[in-house]
């Protein structure tokens, strides 16, 4: 499995971010669309099997903003399959967290997929559900080739209905750099997945969780 390694910093004042993110030299990624819409769907067994292990398995359905297109035109849109767990102990069969500092680093098997609703229906099939969904926007951001410390690293900046959050992806030290020149430390690192995060979100606003979506009407502004 590929090893992932990342954090998620939180974003109080989003112009300032995007000023830090000129600043330091970031620009989107790809030569296509740049802001995606995700919705994501997490399957499990009744009495979470998976969550148990520490093991994640989700659909995703990204849908990608073409400036310029009309509305009536087909949106490109991408699924993909995710599978995260623990890291494996050498040696034997066995997942475990391992000691990773302030970093979340998990095995991460990844693909892309025809059909979201076929593929819910065979998960349903086994017996698992999708228990749990959210969605938001993302837009990948990179520093320029001539920035040798930063290959590898992905800036991705997820606008959600808890806020908005920047998650760094790569080498650590990639990672720490970036997170100072942004103008973080590692006391600001947060590990929480967005299931955790919105579970604390709603403890905090005396609501019953339940998914993590925009309320109509409410999309985050382009």
């Amino acid at each position: 499995m590929a090893r992932e390694t990342e954090i998620k910093l939180k974003i109080n004042d989003v112009p300032a971010f995007h000023r830090a993110l000129e600043r330091i030299g970031a620009s989107p990624a790809g030569p296509g669309p740049s802001r995606v819409h995700e919705e994501n769907v997490i399957f499990d067994t009744p009495k979470r099997g998976l969550a148990k292990k520490g093991q994640l398995l989700r659909i995703r359905m990204e849908t990608l903003e073409v400036p310029g297109k009309s509305k009536a035109a087909r949106p490109q849109q991408r699924v993909s399959l995710t599978f995260k767990q623990p890291i494996a102990n050498q040696g034997d069969s066995e997942v475990v967290d391992e000691a990773c500092g302030p970093y979340k680093v998990r095995e991460e098997l990844e693909l892309e997929v025809a059909d979201a609703g076929t593929l819910a229906r065979i998960f349903e099939g086994l017996g698992m559900t999708g228990w749990f969904r959210y969605e938001k926007y993302r837009t990948t951001f990179r520093l320029a080739d001539s920035k040798a410390w930063a290959k590898g690293l992905l800036i991705e900046l997820d606008e959600t209905p808890i806020g908005t959050f920047v998650e760094l992806e790569g080498p650590v030290t990639a990672i720490d750099r970036a997170a100072e020149d942004l103008g973080f430390s590692k006391r600001d690192y947060i590990q929480q997945n967005y299931l955790s995060l919105y579970v604390e979100d709603c403890r905090r606003r005396g609501e019953e969780p339940r998914h993590m979506l925009f309320s109509p009407g409410k999309n985050p502004p382009k």
